[in-house]
């Protein structure tokens, strides 16, 4: 520690982003000089960011420590293999977008490659029928892979879905019992430095004053501190994602746990279904320009499986990112940082990779300007990246039987998606060096909604045809044999980590 050493971080707002944010920060900032304090207010409502998350949260988890059966346990989590898009590409179709990996390179090659050529030769099936996570979400199956699993076994990854309510409530008690403080109370006036600017204080409804030297707004959709104390600024991304709302509403469900997320395409937007041990997390997203509120929420209600739990909730939102994600001494997480409809489940994964990189990031008190630049840098790429790949799936589409489709189809994309595709459609390549959405996602997406290559990479002429041909139906086979011996989803939950039979909780709007 030295002079310039910040010793009070204050977290405005709690929900998922919020204690997951004081969770992380009370394991890496247990240097005992820095304290954490979160504000919440019970009278405000909380916008859950979503129930079905994406893999790296594995490693979040890990690096907290957390007992992965506890956190199952304790959410009423299921496990995640993937995601089934219908009626995306075309009504009546369907694909699956996997976890994991696609068969095997060989020579270097990428799989992909190699199937495209035999795509060529003869009728293949759907590219997911060589993704190991896919074949045994096609049979329901689950089971964690394990340190010393073999092929196929081992091309196994997952997330979770989960009670985002039950989440922030179990990272709350991790985050407290390592010395995190709570403060009750809603937040009325924003106190700023007349020197330079910076939020020095919050005052609450009650009269408490809280001063900090770092904070982190959480504050959802209003943005308290970033929009308006600090006047950031939003980049509107409503041309490219046009729907602009929201209605959730939980039902009961069957026996049977599949083991992914579905996402269905509707006139004017889609839905989701999203099953967890306690009940099945529904939504609608949609476009308020082509359906009404109503009628969005009657199409809802008519696709619900199950018997419903509790009123819809109804959301609005725009699409686009805070410009700046830190500015001053303020950085924005969650909602208040941005908002990218979950159609690939990618809002708490934001929240991961801002709380990363403000820890690989952390200022002083001196707020150099190389690290907030470098931090916004990052965060704006990242937002990019997921953006384009949300744009794709409304790009890439042959349906013309709604207005709202039709105007999808024939928009204009930002160039570096332009670019991605056309490199696919050439010959299938794909250069994806982010931490999020590899190869196999974007081919799995593109060859998905309809795009395929006019011709595959000449590197693999290199290799002999027949080897090929028969190195890919001995992959096929082995991942339809693995999954066969595997366990049912429901019957793995069972046996390691099923939740409590306590009353459910009230369901947030899943985001």
């Amino acid at each position: 520690m030295n002079e310039h050493s910040i010793r009070e971080v204050v977290i405005v707002g709690g929900g998922t982003a919020g204690w997951m944010a004081a969770a992380a920060l009370s394991r890496y900032l247990n240097n005992g000089y820095t304290r954490t304090t979160l504000i919440e207010s019970e009278e405000i409502g909380i916008v859950g960011v979503g129930e079905a998350t994406i893999p790296p949260l594995l490693s979040f988890n890990a690096l907290l420590g957390i007992n992965e059966n506890d956190f199952v346990r304790e959410t009423k989590a299921t496990f995640k293999l993937g995601i089934e898009f219908v009626n995306w590409g075309a009504l009546g179709h369907r694909y699956f977008h996997p976890f994991g990996t696609l068969g095997q390179d060989l020579q270097g090659i990428p799989f992909h490659q190699l199937y495209l050529r035999e795509r060529q030769r003869r009728e293949l099936p759907d590219i997911s029928d060589w993704a190991m996570s896919a074949v045994a979400a096609a049979q329901g199956k689950f089971a964690r892979p394990g340190r010393g699993a073999q092929y196929p076994l081992n091309q196994v990854l997952y997330a979770f879905h989960f009670d985002a309510g039950l989440y922030a409530r179990f990272l709350r008690g991790y985050a407290e019992h390592a010395g995190v403080r709570r403060v009750e109370g809603k937040i009325v006036d924003v106190r700023l430095s007349g020197e330079n600017g910076h939020v020095e204080a919050v005052e609450l409804g009650d009269g408490p004053v809280v001063e900090g030297e770092l904070f982190i707004d959480c504050s959802g959709f209003r943005g308290l501190l970033i929009e308006q104390a600090l006047e950031t600024g939003y980049e509107d991304w409503s041309h490219w994602l046009p729907c602009d709302r929201a209605i959730a509403a939980p039902c009961s469900h069957g026996v049977r746990l599949d083991p992914f997320t579905r996402s269905t395409a509707h006139s004017a937007g889609w839905q989701w279904r999203i099953p967890l041990q306690h009940r099945m997390g529904n939504g609608h997203v949609y476009c308020s320009a082509f359906i009404s509120d109503d009628e969005a929420e009657q199409l809802l209600r008519s696709n619900l499986e199950g018997e419903l739990l509790a009123e819809p909730r109804r959301l609005s939102f725009t699409t686009g990112r805070r410009k700046l994600a830190w500015n001053r001494n303020v950085i924005s997480l969650g909602l208040s940082s941005g908002f990218v409809e979950p159609l690939e489940s990618t809002s708490i994964h934001l929240i991961q990779a801002g709380i990363a990189r403000l820890i690989a990031l952390f200022p002083d008190k001196r707020f150099n300007p190389i690290e907030r630049d470098e931090y916004n840098r990052r965060m704006q790429s990242l937002f990019e990246w997921v953006r384009d790949f949300i744009i794709l799936h409304y790009k890439a589409t042959a349906r013309d039987d709604s207005e709202f489709w039709k105007r999808c189809a024939a928009m204009e994309i930002p160039d570096s998606l332009a670019g991605r595709v056309e490199q696919f459609r050439n010959k299938g390549r794909v250069f994806a060096d982010a931490e999020l959405f590899n190869t196999v996602s974007w081919v799995s997406v593109m060859l998905g909604q309809g795009i395929v290559p006019d011709d595959y990479d000449p590197v693999v002429d290199g290799l002999d045809e027949n080897k090929i041909a028969q190195a890919l139906e001995q992959m096929r086979v082995s991942m339809l044999e693995t999954a066969g011996r595997l366990p049912m989803h429901e019957e793995f939950v069972a046996q390691c980590c099923a939740g409590t039979n306590a009353a459910a909780q009230p369901a947030e709007i899943v985001l």
